[in-house]
């Protein structure tokens, strides 16, 4: 098969370049002038250089595709929503409309575990709709994505799945891990609320593709949403720790009470806003939900209609990945 795949120079993109020329699939991506491209030219990838919103682009891109799986999207902790909305959905909008009508086996939409409200979890599974606002741009703008994406399948036919992976994690990660070891390495990570002992919805990236050739092949998943995560709990403590142990850092000892958290963090996040600052303060909300939230859901409804059985546990995944930071 043909796949476009959308943020192929990143993390999870890359990772799934790589598992498709081994499945022997043909792939194209699109990649800025200026990103890196070296990995997928080693691979074979053909790449078409331009911008992602870019309709005679697309055009060209998606000749003959059979699958697109969209990783592209701006993350972060910080930021106007508009920026985020910019890339996360009407660059989306942009690539959808030019799916319309093509002869497409799937449209594979990389979505999140934080559209859902940012408070514990406990098996939440996906009846419990998105709320309609979020705290942080990132999270709200994944929430209209999710949703625009669903559209172009009811109302054009495109044949989207949506698939909401929680803490993505393994070797090649540039952004969380390496904040992680930073904060570690600094003395400056802390469990708030319950000492760490709360769930953190992780994925490693293996299994997520996992889930992603799952879903291009099951065609009565179309039009869906799905939860994945490891499968497996893990709590933060167990995560971060086994960081530590891997590099010979520190554990955190700083425990501070989720509400004294929460409050920090509100006068953080006040103080950065009136201040016009452009980066994230150390106190923000969506570190708190990371750190602080019980952050379980169920992944019933993708092993029951994708088939989804995670294959890696997280021993062996937080191994493999650590080996690659040593």
């Amino acid at each position: 098969m043909r796949y476009l795949i959308t943020g192929a120079t990143g993390f999870v993109g890359g990772h799934l370049a790589e598992r498709c020329v081994r499945k022997e699939h043909t792939v194209t991506a699109i990649a800025r002038p200026t990103s890196d491209t070296r990995d997928l030219d080693r691979l074979g990838v053909t790449i078409f250089r331009g911008e992602l919103d870019d309709p005679a682009l697309l055009r060209q891109a998606l000749a003959d595709v059979d699958v697109v799986v969209h990783c592209a999207a701006k993350v972060g902790d910080w930021g106007p929503i508009e920026e985020y909305r910019k890339v996360n959905v009407e660059t989306l909008r942009v690539l959808l409309n030019a799916c319309k009508g093509l002869a497409l086996t799937r449209f594979v939409h990389l979505s999140t575990l934080g559209v859902y409200a940012a408070r514990h979890h406990y098996g939440t599974n996906e009846t419990e709709p998105p709320p309609r606002t979020h705290l942080d741009s990132y999270s709200q703008s994944k929430v209209e994505a999710e949703q625009l994406a669903l559209h172009y399948y009811q109302e054009f036919g495109v044949p989207v799945i949506a698939l909401r992976p929680g803490f993505i994690y393994g070797p090649k990660d540039r952004t969380v891990l390496p904040r992680i070891i930073g904060l570690l390495r600094n003395h400056a990570m802390r469990y708030p609320g319950a000492k760490g002992a709360r769930a953190l919805n992780t994925i490693y990236v293996e299994n997520l593709l996992d889930a992603i050739f799952l879903a291009v092949q099951r065609e009565e998943a179309v039009g869906e949403a799905f939860n994945l995560t490891d499968g497996e709990f893990v709590s933060k403590r167990r995560f971060i720790e086994a960081v530590a142990d891997a590099l010979d850092l520190p554990h955190p000892t700083l425990m501070p009470p989720l509400w004294f958290a929460y409050a920090a963090t509100w006068i953080s996040e006040k103080i950065a806003r009136l201040k016009g600052a452009k980066e994230a303060p150390q106190f923000n909300f969506p570190r708190l939900k990371f750190m602080g939230y019980n952050l379980e859901f169920s992944i019933q409804k993708a092993m029951d209609q994708l088939g989804y059985i995670p294959r890696v546990t997280f021993d062996d995944a937080i191994r493999e990945t650590m080996a690659t930071y040593k």
